[in-house]
């Protein structure tokens, strides 16, 4: 269409047209938005109808009054301080957020522009402003702030969650983990305090495991000494701390009042409202409990603006936030502990390996209680006693602690406290009953009830037991003696794996004793036959010293078939004779027996070295032995010093004369119980000068599994010939000092005579 014919928006109804001429005065009054003037003060002046009716005052109302004092509190305090002083700096204000208060009391949320009008000196003389009504604006502002702040919640809670799960995975131990979740969940919800109760596992029914406490205190934070204290009684008994389920918060009220009127006082001193209960779970099973406190912080610093009755609410968020917390407070505790129960085991492993090489390394049963309490200390306890029966009643070879502050208590427990049979003791009940008595928890009371004397309670309480464990030796139905293990508080109580370990060292201990009596008890009363089937010492004989020694063998409890014999024969001359029976057993010195009586028996006639052994050979087997041996006879006339000697498969008599040392040249027949040879025995005969020494032995002086017989023969010649003619008391002290001194895996027996000058 033609621009020049184009219709003016002017023309139209009458009513519109007059509007449009009416313009200025209906524009001011009907304007979509609020006008008014103020004087510099404030005082209203001049108001529109749309800022009448949005105040729901008539303009009469508001004149006069100061708009300032149209505002509510905070947008009063704005004014004062903000738009008035910029207003005079600048001249004019843009979008200034207020709130107007409407004559119903009502707020208007407004957005309000103001010019200063001044005069030509610059003297304020008019406000006017302009009045925008923002309920929708702001209402979108609070969504939008709402959506920033729940966004900025969402991603400090996953930033809290990241964390948590960061720091728990590089927990070592159930402390430190426990310590993350304490720290952790109060800073994320903004508790006053938090707190972390684990259970304990229960696996028997004694009076002393019942008396534990359910719960236990992992770790704490910001929680007052007091309340602290009133939390864990309430622990005592479950319930809400420990109830299995979702998150959920008891308020101080009525109901936790009437449960634990304790707590309840104590949280209300403590300005506290509500405490919040988080489940720790792992793989459904209950572990424990995480529990914050809700209300006044009092270790902030800060001035808490929050209304009291509105600390103790959590929102959802923050609810399901410390669900996951507990659900990986839970895994990591689990992981935690298969990770410490794991390591325990190895030590345990480690542990028991080393006390079965010490026990396989370690000589007598004392050695052994000493080696192996100073192995359990302090790997396996604080504590370690070793208590053995014996025939004279019980004794206790060792006795260790793990603090040398406290040894000396130790040594005087070893010295004077021995319990004694029949004593409420809980290591003689373990023997008595012949099973382990484990005391899960050392009270005082306890304590008064098993100690002897005044004494021995004292040093009791100075140790700070906590745990006492102990364990039966036993073999074969007998009681052998008694392990007591104890942990102090510093340690904590021994586990149900402590004292399994306890359970096996001590049946590895009992085989080690048992073995260990029995073969002292085989080698005492062996060496005890075979000292007594021996003769007594050489009888007196005229122009002759005579020196024996008889050593039985180191090595474990064989009885060997050595033996030595001198006896005056009529006439003045005197039979010699050394053996040594094959075996080393009750047979060997049973067979010893016999021979040295038969022989003595064969002396009735006198016969010669060689026909001894003539008729030893050819009646042997109507005597009955079951062994064989080796023997030397000699007949010696001291007067004249004419020696005869023969050997059945013997070693040959040693010659100390005049400085040199020599072996005779005895050739020796066939070992008796051997089948008979084609020709007798040879016979060497010789004289024994006056203060020569005549030395007899058996191969257990000379041989050994380590060195051949005819080195044993050369280093017998070497200290021989440095000894030099003496006495025979002298000759023999000198071999076995040198030759019969260490560990013997044979006897010794030696006979040594000497033709005075």
């Amino acid at each position: 269409m033609d621009a020049a014919r184009r219709p003016d928006p002017r023309e139209g109804p009458a009513g519109l047209r007059r509007l449009l001429e009416d313009d200025p005065a209906d524009l001011y009054e009907n304007a979509p938005c609020g006008y008014f003037s103020a004087l510099p003060d404030g005082q209203v002046v001049k108001a529109n109808r749309t800022f009448c009716e949005w105040t729901a005052r008539p303009v009469g109302e508001l004149v006069g009054q100061r708009f300032q004092d149209l505002l509510g509190v905070g947008s009063r305090v704005f004014y004062e301080t903000h738009l008035a002083p910029l207003l005079r700096m600048q001249g004019m204000v843009r979008e200034v957020a207020l709130d107007v208060v409407r004559a119903d009391g009502s707020l208007l949320p407004c957005l309000v522009n103001a010019v200063e009008v001044r005069d030509d000196r610059g003297a304020p003389l008019l406000v006017r402003a302009t009045v925008f009504e923002a309920t929708a604006r702001r209402r979108y502002e609070r969504a939008l702030l709402a959506a920033q702040r729940a966004a900025a919640e969402s991603e400090r809670r996953a930033r809290t969650l990241q964390q948590v799960v960061s720091e728990v995975s590089a927990g070592a131990s159930a402390r430190d983990v426990a310590q993350v979740i304490v720290r952790r969940s109060r800073e994320a919800v903004g508790a006053s305090g938090a707190g972390l109760w684990l259970g304990r596992e229960r696996r028997g029914t004694t009076r002393s495991e019942l008396s534990l406490p359910p719960l236990r205190l992992a770790a704490s934070d910001g929680i007052p000494a007091d309340l602290l204290t009133a939390m864990e009684a309430a622990a005592l008994g479950g319930a809400e701390l420990v109830r299995d389920g979702g998150v959920h918060t008891v308020p101080l009220g009525a109901g936790l009042r009437a449960v634990w009127p304790g707590l309840a006082a104590a949280m209300a001193d403590a300005g506290q409202e509500a405490l919040v209960v988080v489940p720790v779970d792992a793989d459904s099973r209950h572990l424990g409990a995480l529990v914050l406190l809700l209300g006044v912080t009092g270790d902030s610093g800060l001035i808490d603006l929050a209304p009291p009755g509105d600390r103790g609410t959590l929102a959802q968020a923050d609810a399901e936030l410390l669900a996951t917390v507990g659900r990986q407070a839970g895994q990591a505790l689990e992981r935690v502990r298969l990770y410490e129960e794991t390591a325990r085991s190895a030590e345990r492993s480690a542990f028991l390996l080393d006390a079965a090489r010490l026990m396989a390394a370690a000589g007598d049963v004392v050695e052994t209680a000493e080696r192996l309490a100073e192995l359990a200390v302090p790997r396996l306890a604080d504590l370690c006693v070793i208590d053995l029966a014996t025939e004279r009643g019980l004794t206790r070879p060792a006795a260790r602690h793990g603090d040398p502050a406290r040894r000396e208590l130790v040594t005087e427990l070893e010295l004077q406290h021995l319990p004694h049979r029949g004593a409420p003791h809980p290591s003689v009940r373990a023997m008595e009953l012949g099973r382990t008595v484990w005391i899960r928890e050392v009270t005082d009371r306890w304590l008064a009830e098993v100690t002897t004397d005044p004494r021995h309670l004292e040093i009791a309480r100075a140790l700070d037991l906590v745990t006492m464990v102990c364990v039966p030796l036993m073999a074969g139905g007998r009681s052998l003696g008694v392990i007591t293990l104890c942990s102090d508080r510093r340690r904590g109580p021994l586990t149900p794996a402590d004292v399994e370990v306890a359970e096996q060292l001590a049946l590895q201990v009992s085989q080690v004793v048992d073995k260990a009596q029995r073969l002292e008890l085989e080698t005492r009363t062996s060496h005890t036959l075979q000292a007594n089937l021996l003769p007594p010492a050489p009888p007196p004989v005229p122009g002759l010293a005579a020196a024996v020694r008889y050593l039985p063998a180191s090595r474990g409890a064989d009885v060997g078939g050595d033996f030595y014999d001198v006896v005056p024969l009529p006439g003045g001359q005197v039979a010699l004779a050394v053996g040594d029976v094959v075996g080393h057993d009750i047979t060997a010195a049973a067979v010893m027996g016999q021979l040295r009586s038969v022989y003595r028996a064969l002396l009735g006639d006198r016969p010669a070295p060689s026909e001894v052994i003539e008729r030893l050979q050819s009646a042997w087997s109507l005597l009955g032995l079951q062994r064989m041996a080796t023997a030397l006879f000699a007949v010696l006339d001291p007067a004249t010093g004419r020696l005869q000697v023969a050997s059945a498969g013997h070693p040959p008599p040693l010659l100390v004369d005049g400085g040199t040392a020599r072996l005779l040249d005895v050739r020796p027949s066939r070992m008796l119980g051997a089948p008979p040879a084609d020709h007798p025995a040879q016979e060497w005969t010789g004289v024994l000068a006056p203060g020569a020494t005549l030395l007899l032995y058996t191969d257990g002086l000379v041989e050994s599994r380590e060195a051949d017989i005819d080195l044993g023969l050369a280093a017998l010649l070497d200290v021989a010939a440095r000894v030099g003619s003496t006495g025979p008391d002298e000759l023999c002290d000198r071999v076995v000092a040198e030759l019969a001194s260490g560990l013997r895996a044979d006897d010794v027996a030696l006979l040594a005579i000497t033709r005075c000058a």
